[in-house]
C-alpha cells in the first residue's frame, strides 16, 4: 500500500518515476522529496509540479471497438456501461445478484437504478460468479464501478484479490476505477487499494475518472466533462478515448492522487450543504459553505502530496459545486434529512443508494488527526455522524 505523504514526509511530484510505500516494496511510480512537513513551501518549485489537464483532442477517426466489462450494476456502473454501449462498444456489466442478471438481459432495464431509461442493446448482464481467467484474457477493459468500501472486498466476495490472479500481466486490460471515497478501516484511497493488491505496476497503470457527472444525465446524453488521471500518461488517453463523445468531454493529468482525493472528500460537504438547507438556511450560506469546504479539501490533498491545482478542476470545484446544490446528490439528500430531524439509520435504510460521504467523513477524520491539517467543516460532519453533534 502506499504511504501517506505527511507519514514519510514525502511530496509526490507526479513525475513517473518513483513511488515510496509503507513498507518499501513498491517502487518505480513517481518522485517523492522527503522534507519535515514544517518546511514545505508549497510556492517553491521544488515542491509540486503542476499537473496536467488537458482536454483531448476529438479523434479523426472513433477509437476501435473494444470489449469491456464493467464491474458493478449500481447506478453509475449502469449509466457508463449505456455510455459505453451507445458508443459501439461491446459491454459485459458484472452483478453479484443472479436475479438481477436474468432480469436485465430479459428487458434491457435496471430494476434498481434509471428504472425508466431502456438500456443499450450492447449491453450483456453477467454474473453471480467472479469472472474466470479467461473470460477475462478476452476484455479490452475492466471498468470497476463498485463502492470503494468493496474494492477490496465486496460482501465476503474479494474483488481485487480474487480478480488480480486472473490478469494477463503481459496483455494487461485498460483498468479504469469510477468510485469516490476513502476506505474506512485503512484510510486508503483506491490507489492505494489498487497498490496493496495488485502491485505497483498495476497501480501505476490504473485510471481514474471524476468530476461532475450525474448518471441521470448522462444517459440523457446530457452534455458532461470529466477528468482522466493516470500516473501512465498513455492509459489516460485511452481511457479518454474509449468515452470520447461529442456529449461527453474528457480532460486527461497526472494527479490521480488529487483526483481521487476531489472526488471522496466531495461528498463529506455536500452532506454539510444539504444540512444547511434541510436547516432553513439559505444560499448565502450554501455558498460560504462550498467555498470554505473547497479551502478544506485544498489543504488536505495538498498534505497528502496532491497538487493544489487539481481542486480548481472539474474533479474539485466542478464536482463540488454539482454535488453540494442538487437535491438529487445523495449526500446532499442525507445531510438535508438530516438537517429535518431524521436519523441517520433511516435515512441508510431508505435512500436507494450508497452515499459514500457517510463512511467516508469516517476515514477522512483520522487522516486529518494524523495530518493536524485545520479541517473544520469535515470535523462537525464526522462529530454529526458519529458522535451525535
Amino acid at each position: 500500500m502506499l504511504r501517506y505523504a505527511l507519514r514519510r514526509n514525502i511530496i509526490v511530484t507526479h513525475k513517473p518515476t518513483k513511488l515510496y510505500t509503507r513498507d518499501t516494496r513498491i517502487t518505480s511510480c513517481s518522485v517523492v522529496f522527503f522534507r519535515p512537513f514544517s518546511q514545505r513551501n508549497t510556492h517553491s518549485s521544488t515542491s509540486l509540479s503542476t499537473p496536467k489537464f488537458s482536454m483531448l483532442s476529438v479523434p479523426s477517426t472513433p477509437p476501435p471497438k473494444s470489449k469491456i466489462l464493467v464491474l458493478g450494476a449500481g447506478n453509475f456502473g449502469s449509466c457508463l456501461a449505456d455510455h459505453l454501449g451507445n458508443s459501439d462498444h461491446d459491454v459485459f456489466m458484472w452483478s453479484r445478484e443472479a436475479q438481477f442478471v436474468e432480469y436485465f438481459n430479459k428487458h434491457h432495464r435496471n430494476p434498481d437504478y434509471l428504472k425508466d431509461h431502456h438500456f443499450s442493446t450492447n449491453i450483456h448482464a453477467v454474473g453471480p460468479e467472479i469472472p474466470s481467467k479467461e473470460s477475462m484474457k478476452q476484455m479490452d477493459v475492466l471498468l470497476f464501478a463498485i463502492p470503494t468500501q468493496g474494492i477490496r472486498i465486496e460482501t465476503n466476495r474479494e474483488t481485487l484479490i480474487k480478480l488480480q490472479p486472473n490478469f494477463d500481466r503481459e496483455n494487461l486490460p485498460l483498468l479504469i476505477f469510477v468510485n469516490k471515497g476513502i476506505e474506512t478501516d485503512t484510510q486508503a484511497l483506491t490507489l492505494e487499494i489498487i497498490a496493496d493488491t495488485c502491485g505497483s505496476a498495476i497501480a501505476r497503470a490504473a485510471t481514474f475518472i471524476s468530476g461532475p457527472s450525474f448518471a441521470k444525465e448522462i444517459v440523457r446524453r446530457q452534455p458532461t466533462s470529466v477528468s482522466v488521471a493516470s500516473l501512465t500518461e498513455s492509459q489516460a488517453k485511452k481511457a479518454s478515448e474509449i468515452f470520447h463523445q461529442p456529449w461527453f468531454r474528457c480532460y486527461t493529468g497526472s494527479d490521480p492522487i488529487g483526483l481521487e482525493l476531489a472526488g471522496a472528500l466531495k461528498n463529506v460537504y455536500a452532506i454539510a450543504t444539504g444540512l444547511a438547507d434541510g436547516l432553513g438556511f439559505e444560499n448565502n450560506t450554501r455558498a460560504g459553505l462550498i467555498t470554505r469546504g473547497l479551502a478544506e479539501m485544498t489543504r488536505i490533498g495538498t498534505a497528502y502530496g496532491a497538487s493544489p491545482l487539481t481542486f480548481m478542476g472539474l474533479a474539485g470545484v466542478g464536482d463540488l459545486f454539482l454535488t453540494c446544490s442538487s437535491p438529487t446528490s445523495r449526500n446532499y439528500t442525507v445531510g438535508y434529512r438530516l438537517g429535518k430531524g431524521e436519523p441517520l439509520e433511516d435515512i441508510i435504510k431508505t435512500l436507494g443508494s450508497v452515499a459514500e460521504g457517510v463512511t467516508t467523513a469516517k476515514g477522512l477524520k483520522k487522516i486529518i488527526d494524523e495530518m493536524q491539517v485545520s479541517a473544520p467543516l469535515a470535523n462537525g460532519i464526522y462529530a454529526l455522524l458519529y458522535e451525535g453533534g
